[in-house]
C-alpha cells in the first residue's frame, strides 16, 4: 500500500511538472486526456450501483448473504431476504432500512427454507406477482460442520448437501423460467476455496461446494442465449456467526492450517462480491483465495506439497505422528 501511494505521488509531481513546461496545445492533450479518465471513473463507479434494481437473497438474515443485502441497498437497490428464522429476519430488515439512500427502496422478508422446494416455490411466485422478477438471485444459503471423517455419519454427508447444494439449486430452478421468459437475469452462487482444493477437516463440506461449481459451469454455458450470467463467489475465511460456529468443531489441525489464511469482514466481502457482478466476472476471488487458485491451477502438485507440509508441521505440534 505504501509503495503504491509513493508511485502516486512521483506520477502527479511528473504530471505537474510537464504540464508546467509544456507547450499550450500538448497542454490541451494531457488535460483532454485526464478528463476522459476521471469521467470514466465516474461511469465505473456508477455502474457498480443498484439504482432501480431488485436483489432476491436467499441465506439473506446474517452473514456475507446480509451485509450483502445491505450493501445492495447502499448503492440504491431493492432487497427481498429470504431465511429461516423470524427474528433474525426482522433484525436484519431494520439494520439494512439504516442505509437506505431514496424514498423507493424496500426491504422483504421471507421466512422459508431454501432446501425446501415445496415450501418457498408459492412464496417467490407471490412476490414475483406483486413485485416483478427481480434482476438478481443471489444464494448464499449453506454452512460447514468440519469433524475428522471417521467421526461423522452418513446422515451428516446428506444434510450437507442439502442445505449447501439443494438450498442454491432449488432457489435457482424457481427463478430459471422467470429469467428465461424475460430474457434476461443474473444468478450467483457462494462456492468456497474448499470447491476447488481442499483438506483435512472438510470432508462433508467439500463436495457441496465443488457441486455448486459444477451447476454454475453448466448454467453459465446453457443460459447464455437467453442473457442471463452467472457468477461464483469463492470467499475467504470471513468473520460471520457461521464461522464462529465452525470452529466449535475444527479439528486442531484444520484449525493452525487455516491461521495462516487472512480473515476477512463480512462487509469487505460483499463489497468485492458486488463488484465483481457488476464487472461481469464468472469467478469472483480475491485475497488469500485468489493466490491458491492461481497456484493450484498452475502448479497442482506443489499445492499439494504445501497443505502436505503443514498438515505435517500441524501435527507435530499437537503431539501426532
Amino acid at each position: 500500500m505504501l509503495l503504491r501511494q509513493v508511485l502516486f505521488k512521483i506520477i502527479i509531481a511528473k504530471i505537474s511538472l510537464l504540464l508546467f513546461h509544456a507547450p499550450e496545445n500538448i497542454k490541451f492533450h494531457i488535460l483532454k486526456r485526464l478528463q476522459i479518465m476521471a469521467n470514466n471513473k465516474i461511469v465505473n463507479k456508477r455502474s457498480q450501483q443498484f439504482i432501480e434494481e431488485v436483489a432476491f437473497i436467499s441465506g439473506g438474515s446474517k452473514g456475507i448473504g446480509k451485509e450483502t443485502a445491505k450493501e445492495i441497498f447502499n448503492r440504491g437497490g431493492s432487497v427481498c431476504i429470504l431465511a429461516r428464522n423470524e427474528k433474525e429476519l426482522e433484525r436484519s430488515k431494520r439494520e439494512i432500512e439504516s442505509v437506505r439512500i431514496n424514498k423507493d427502496q424496500f426491504v422483504i422478508t421471507m421466512r422459508g427454507d431454501a432446501s425446501k422446494k415445496d415450501e418457498i416455490q408459492p412464496l417467490i411466485e407471490d412476490f414475483i406477482r406483486d413485485y416483478g422478477v427481480p434482476d438478481y438471485l443471489i444464494n448464499a444459503v449453506g454452512y460447514a460442520y468440519p469433524e475428522y471423517v471417521q467421526n461423522y455419519s452418513l446422515e451428516d454427508f446428506k444434510a450437507n448437501m442439502d442445505v449447501n447444494y439443494f438450498g442454491q439449486l432449488i432457489p435457482t430452478m424457481i427463478f430459471i423460467q422467470f429469467f428465461m421468459r424475460e430474457q434476461k437475469g443474473h444468478i450467483s452462487f457462494i462456492s468456497s476455496g474448499a470447491g476447488f482444493a481442499s483438506g483435512i477437516g472438510y470432508a462433508t463440506y467439500s463436495p457441496t461446494k465443488f457441486a455448486i461449481v459444477g451447476l454454475a459451469e453448466v448454467i453459465r454455458h446453457e443460459l447464455k442465449p437467453y442473457n442471463i450470467s452467472i457468477s461464483i463467489l469463492y470467499p475467504p475465511d470471513t468473520d460471520t456467526p457461521g464461522l464462529k460456529k465452525e470452529n466449535e468443531t475444527k479439528p486442531k489441525e484444520t484449525a493452525m492450517i487455516s491461521e495462516t489464511f487472512g480473515l476477512y469482514k463480512p462487509d469487505q466481502v460483499a463489497v468485492k462480491y458486488l463488484n465483481g457482478i457488476k464487472n461481469g466476472k464468472f469467478y469472483i476471488l480475491f485475497g488469500d483465495v485468489l493466490w491458491v487458485w492461481r497456484i493450484f491451477r498452475l502448479f497442482p502438485r506443489l499445492f499439494h506439497r504445501y497443505l502436505d507440509y503443514e498438515l505435517v508441521r500441524a501435527r507435530k505440534k499437537i503431539g501426532k505422528r
